[in-house]
């Protein structure tokens, strides 16, 4: 491969990883610390509650995050990237993570008496 097109590669992805399409990777990841398809299934599970930013299926289509089949591969590669990154940060950084994801979570309370 030529050296100029891997570099553009790398960067796209950096970049990709700090966009909101990253932000949501790291968030499910910080739910549940679990490997690709687990990480699939919390996407989803994320998704379809709005539990990031309020964002559905539609709304993170928009931002990057597709879930469709042709798409799998491009979100698996990020979510990887993301998962290691998120493995080799200090144990002081991962504590301080989860208490944002618990926040977040917590910020959005079930409303007493409705049925699901």
């Amino acid at each position: 491969m030529d050296p100029g097109i891997a570099m553009s590669n790398a960067t796209s992805a950096a970049h990709e990883d700090e966009s909101a399409a990253g932000e949501f990777v790291r968030f499910c990841y910080r739910r549940r610390r679990v490997a690709w398809p687990e990480l699939y299934d919390e996407m989803c599970a994320v998704a379809s509650r709005g539990l990031f930013r309020g964002w559905g299926f539609a709304d993170l289509t928009e931002n990057g995050i597709g879930f469709t089949l042709p798409e799998l591969p491009r979100l698996a590669a990020m979510a990887e990237r993301i998962a290691q990154e998120e493995r080799d940060r200090p144990a002081d950084q991962l504590q301080a993570g989860a208490g944002t994801v618990r926040q977040v979570i917590r910020a959005r309370p079930l409303a007493v008496g409705v049925q699901r």
